[in-house]
């Protein structure tokens, strides 16, 4: 990969450890002369002392980059993610806790993996989205979700009552606590929590999973990710809640419809040739260990 020679800065700012890792991010950049450009967002905080530095003012000053470096958890790479839309610069996620899933890059290691980047010693991994259309009040509202999109009964407690269809075909009218419809990405978050399946990133697919389903004949479903799965709610008097990436909430009535398929675009991942999912699998959650007597 060509060397890059800017990037822009996506934080959360309501982390202390931000702020300790901004000014040495900056030091490193001005050793190496490369340009940094930093959030609005970032710049209009009281703890910001670097505002003079360039600023990211749109999506289309995000495309401008030759990469965006995240500094969060996965919820802060999670709304890039979305912000990106179609546009193609690689994202490096640096996890500010302990190693995540989609943020792969740690404090210890982030000036090496910095170095490694500004080398162009890196590789690019793509990762499809889901895009959701949902027909509410004879108007089309669009949502994209890097993980997934969750429904559930807006009435706490009640059960989801959905028909699902994939390619007009009829899988089966789920009564639940909720439906989750995730990426591959999302497959290691909510919906292996609710007993679906790990799918690897590279496999091109959508899961279907019911949240404490209320028959046990109901089981997670996976499907190609040009499916189209359709959601209605025919036997349903309750409001339905539906939830993008845990960051996005929409209220839906019985009569919506909600369509759910991949984006027509990805998004690019700087990753590294000795960086390992299955590695990551192992210390994120115990992976393949025996249980301890």
């Amino acid at each position: 990969m060509n060397a890059p020679k800017t990037f822009g800065i996506w934080g959360n700012t309501e982390k202390d450890s931000f702020w300790e890792t901004l000014p040495e991010i900056l030091a490193w950049a001005d050793k190496n002369g490369m340009g940094v450009h930093l959030t609005t967002r970032i710049i209009g905080d009281e703890n910001c002392t670097d505002k003079n530095l360039p600023a990211i003012e749109s999506k289309d000053d995000i495309g401008s980059m030759d990469f965006m470096l995240v500094l969060g958890g996965d919820g802060t790479f999670l709304s890039l993610a979305r912000a990106m839309e179609h546009r193609e610069t690689p994202i490096l996620g640096i996890h500010l806790g302990d190693l995540g899933f989609l943020a792969k890059v740690t404090k210890a290691d982030l000036f090496s993996r910095l170095n490694q980047v500004a080398a162009g010693d890196f590789i690019m991994e793509k990762r499809i989205l889901a895009r959701a259309l949902i027909r509410k009040n004879g108007h089309t509202i669009q949502h994209i979700g890097l993980n997934d999109f969750v429904l559930r009964n807006g009435e706490s407690h009640r059960m989801l009552s959905a028909t699902v269809k994939v390619n007009d075909h009829l899988v089966g009218n789920y009564k639940a606590d909720g439906l989750i419809i995730s990426t591959p990405t999302g497959s290691t978050a909510y919906s292996l929590s609710a007993g679906g399946p790990i799918v690897t990133p590279t496999v091109d697919s959508l899961v279907i999973t019911p949240i404490s389903a209320h028959t046990l004949t109901s089981r997670p479903l996976v499907v190609p990710a040009d499916s189209r799965i359709v959601l209605v709610f025919p036997e349903t008097d309750d409001s339905i809640l539906f939830i993008a990436d845990g960051q996005i909430h929409e209220t839906l009535d019985p009569s919506c419809t909600v369509s759910i398929t991949k984006s027509d675009y990805e998004i690019n991942l700087i990753d590294f040739k000795d960086c390992d999912y299955f590695q990551t699998l192992r210390t994120k959650m115990g992976w393949g260990r025996r249980g301890e007597g």
